[in-house]
């Protein structure tokens, strides 16, 4: 009997899509058919997600992560990922998977009213049936004209101020005959008056979509545009400014703009989908289907852009989002959640979700290389590679960062409170040469720090069969000369597809939200004010975290950060520090300026923040004192958490208008051993997001190894 040799698999990278391309390829169900090897910058996973525990074993994030409730490929993953832990005989100490993922229904966003004061706005989203990762209920379709039809339902429902449930079925059983022709009495009929003749055109628009496709000749577009009209007119003889209700009228207005670009547009019936509208820019596409300048600069669109980082070069006063795309991202987010809107983590990024990841793929047999840079990846030299040529990767290069004692594997986990967690920092004890790296200050995770122990180069036969390159598209142009100089489209891509610099922040406090005078639940909040436009209470952390004397909650802050005007050079080592210096800076006029907008019990008499409200986990412990009091005033500060992004594979990846069309899929097979997994890649969700990057790990692991099937990739044939 001749024993088949493993696949030997190189997975480059350790984000969300590498080490979904790494769960999926290591499936038991597979009976070891892939041998996988993670290398790994550094000493921990998560890429754009990864966190640390600093002191006081507190959670230091990257930035504000939260997932949606339409994150089916990454919950499943997550829930079987728990699932197998819990039932393996070494048991798991990381519990359910519901722990670990908590619901909120809650959100708000701010406007600005007048020249300086903030509004702020908030809504609870009822739970939906099911919940993310569960089986899809049979029969379960996902189209333009389904989405169309509960947006329509809503709009009924904001309209006359009550519920109106979406049916199964057209209510009156109509014909397609029988449609045309109601749609023809109404528009003989002249214009839509009052509410409820509104409701019943809208209630009749959702039959015909139900139902489609019409044929050609049906009225369909007439009608929506004599229905557009009318609900418009209808809403402007309510719209005041400070009406109690504008928001909902801006909802009505930009839910209205989308139905009606999706007739104009006909996306209903176009094989593109979405795709067709995404070089337009977001905003343009809803002004050319009549929304108001008002709803298109609403919080609502505002937060959209926060939400998906959309502002080129990280400038605040250049949003830039694809249409489709942003329409897609609204969709899904609003009628394809299950369960809860949004989903908090138990702790950090890290912790919920790498750490168990890690664990489970050790336990399968992956291993893992850390402290290896990736430097290049070698093709054949050859002339410009043609459509339909094919090629190949020989070689991959490294820069080893640090040796391993005893040549054995790193471990990279701590333990917090009895879980498994990463550090902040490499454990320099299992390091050859710690102390020294240590006193070097070493940032093994920045792309400036090019020293190095050794190289390592392997090659395609001796040392591997496949690659997935799992690094983020803005390291590629400093891994991948080779495919750049010889492949057009890859150049193109790299061109066309940008990303931005990012800025966060965490405080720990002393009082909690109530004290501080925010008013309402502890929800995740957007549209606020630049740079730091997105922010959450994270009290529900406080717990996970080490604290002698636990603080009373903890706030986290995200934004993006501008670009400077010429990218800093390679040899430019301070760039990072010099960036993350700026973030201090930006967080401290924040919290002098801002903040009292959102906690004035923050501030004194005098209007200054109470800077003796923060928690220093490094203070010592005196008669009666509490942490925070080693540094008085704005030094209080230092003791805080916060992080300049702007490492190429640290960068958001940005879905600017005309962009989308130019990403690589993980499915092109022009190279016969390598595909690519990241939320950059084209993956029918082409977002910065986790969803994104796992849609695009699986379809990397469909790529090497026809599993798991397309069909089983839920979303990436969506609309």
């Amino acid at each position: 009997m001749v024993v088949e040799e493993p696949v030997r698999v190189v997975i480059i990278g350790g984000g969300c899509g590498a080490m979904a391309a790494a769960y999926e390829l290591s499936r038991p169900e597979h009976n070891g058919r892939y041998a996988i090897t993670v290398y790994q910058q550094g000493w921990r996973l998560g890429g754009k997600g990864a966190s640390g525990r600093g002191p006081s074993g507190r959670v230091e994030e990257h930035g504000l992560h939260v997932w949606l409730g339409f994150y089916e490929n990454s919950f499943r993953m997550m829930r079987e990922c728990y699932a197998e832990l819990e039932a393996s005989p070494e048991g798991s100490p990381f519990g359910p998977w519901q722990d670990a993922f908590l619901p909120e229904r809650d959100v708000g966003l701010f406007s600005r009213s007048g020249s300086s004061d903030w509004r702020k706005w908030s809504a609870r989203f009822p739970p939906r049936p099911g919940l993310p990762g569960d089986p899809l209920p049979p029969g379960a379709t996902y189209s333009m004209a389904g989405y169309l039809q509960q947006a329509i339902a809503m709009l009924r429902t904001l309209i006359l101020d009550v519920d109106v449930s979406t049916p199964t079925e057209a209510p009156d059983g109509r014909r397609p005959a029988d449609l045309l022709e109601a749609m023809a009495g109404w528009l003989s009929g002249g214009t839509f008056t009052g509410a409820a003749l509104i409701v019943e055109g809208l209630a009749l628009l959702s039959s015909a979509l139900r139902i489609l496709p019409l044929p050609m000749e049906a009225p369909l577009v007439r009608f929506v545009e004599e229905l557009n009209i009318a609900t418009r007119s209808w809403l402007e003889e309510r719209w005041l400014a400070d009406h109690p209700k504008r928001h909902i009228w801006e909802i009505v207005d930009l839910v209205l703009a989308i139905v009606v670009g999706s007739v104009r547009f006909n996306l209903l019936r176009d094989p593109r989908g979405l795709e067709a509208i995404d070089h337009y820019e977001c905003r343009e596409w809803l002004r050319l289907n009549g929304a108001s300048e008002r709803a298109v600069r609403s919080p609502f669109v505002v937060g959209l852009y926060d939400l998906a980082l959309a502002y080129e070069d990280g400038d605040a006063s250049k949003p830039a989002l694809a249409a489709g795309q942003a329409i897609r991202g609204s969709l899904r987010m609003f009628f394809g959640y299950r369960g809860s809107l949004f989903w908090r983590l138990r702790a950090g990024m890290g912790d919920v979700v790498f750490a168990p990841l890690y664990e489970l793929l050790r336990r399968r047999g992956v291993r893992f290389q850390f402290f290896h840079k990736l430097t290049n990846v070698q093709i054949p030299a050859g002339p410009p590679i043609q459509p339909g040529d094919r090629s190949h990767v020989e070689a991959l290069e490294f820069d080893v960062q640090a040796e391993i004692h005893g040549n054995r594997d790193y471990d990279p986990l701590i333990s917090v409170g009895g879980r498994p967690c990463w550090p902040s920092q490499p454990d320099d004890d299992q390091l050859v040469d710690g102390d020294r790296l240590r006193r070097e200050q070493r940032d093994f995770e920045s792309h400036w720090d090019r020293t190095f122990t050794s190289r390592r180069r392997l090659e395609v036969k001796r040392d591997f069969d496949a690659v997935v390159l799992g690094v983020s598209i803005g390291a590629i142009p400093h891994v991948c000369s080779g495919i750049l100089a010889r492949d057009q489209r890859w150049a193109t891509m790299v061109e066309k597809v940008k990303t931005t610099a990012t800025q966060a922040f965490q405080l720990w406090l002393q009082e909690d939200l109530s004290q501080l005078g925010w008013q309402g639940p502890p929800y995740i909040v957007s549209a606020f004010d630049k740079p730091f436009d997105t922010w959450c209470d994270m009290a529900h952390v406080i717990p996970e975290e080490a604290w002698a004397r636990p603080p009373a909650t903890a706030l986290y802050f995200c934004g993006v950060l501008r670009d400077p005007p010429v990218p800093p050079a390679d040899t430019d080592t301070p760039y990072p520090l010099r960036r993350a210096e700026e973030v201090r800076e930006n967080a401290l006029a924040f919290l002098r300026n801002s903040g009292s907008a959102l906690w004035p019990g923050a501030y004194d008499a005098a209007g200054a923040f109470r800077w003796e409200l923060l928690a220093d986990p490094t203070a010592p412990e005196g008669a009666g004192g509490l942490p925070g009091e080693a540094n008085l005033g704005e030094q209080r500060f230092l003791s805080q958490y916060w992080r300049a992004n702007v490492n190429p594979t640290d960068r958001y990846v940005l879905a600017l208008p005309g962009s989308l069309k130019y990403r690589m899929s993980p499915l092109d097979s022009t190279y016969d051993n390598l595909t690519i997994a990241g939320d950059w890649t084209d993956c029918g969700f082409n977002e910065g997001c986790t969803e994104a990057a796992v849609i695009s790990g699986r379809l990397a692991a469909h790529a090497l190894s026809a599993s798991p099937s397309l069909a089983e990739i839920h979303g990436y044939d969506h609309p």
